[in-house]
């Protein structure tokens, strides 16, 4: 039997909120500014259509390609994202999240122009670590 820890659904925020934190560290040296990009633009936050399927079903897939559809029409003026593609969907989201959850962190805004240090970072991950997404 599964214990009550095994059985616990985790939101589609808390899984962008655990990147940030598993990852925050190893961005040293970077500008504040360019974080978002290093945590949630170099590298896949899903690979496979059915896993990124599972992972967006406790956020709402229609939810989901809402979010997209109005921040892409805000950004860029149209929406390019692939919303037939569950991965292309959920690594946008990711995105999203991710940029809404650093733009929260005060040290960011403080830093945008400087290079971060492990201090910076430490309280960025504090930050990240207090936000209610």
């Amino acid at each position: 039997m599964k214990t009550q820890e095994e059985t616990k659904i985790v939101t589609f925020e808390e899984r962008v909120k655990e990147r940030a934190l598993y990852h925050i560290m190893d961005c040293e040296g970077i500008q504040g500014s360019e974080l978002h990009n290093r945590l949630f633009n170099e590298d896949y936050f899903v690979i496979g259509h059915y896993r990124a399927e599972q992972m967006l079903i406790p956020y709402g897939v229609f939810q989901a390609i809402g979010d997209i559809q109005e921040y892409e029409k805000e950004q860029f003026g149209e929406v390019n994202t692939d919303l037939g593609q569950a991965e292309k969907v959920a690594n946008m989201l990711a995105y999203i999240i991710g940029e809404k959850l650093l733009n929260d962190c005060q040290t960011i805004q403080d830093k945008w122009d400087k290079y971060l240090t492990l201090e910076d970072l430490e309280a960025i991950k504090q930050e990240i670590e207090d936000a209610n997404i």
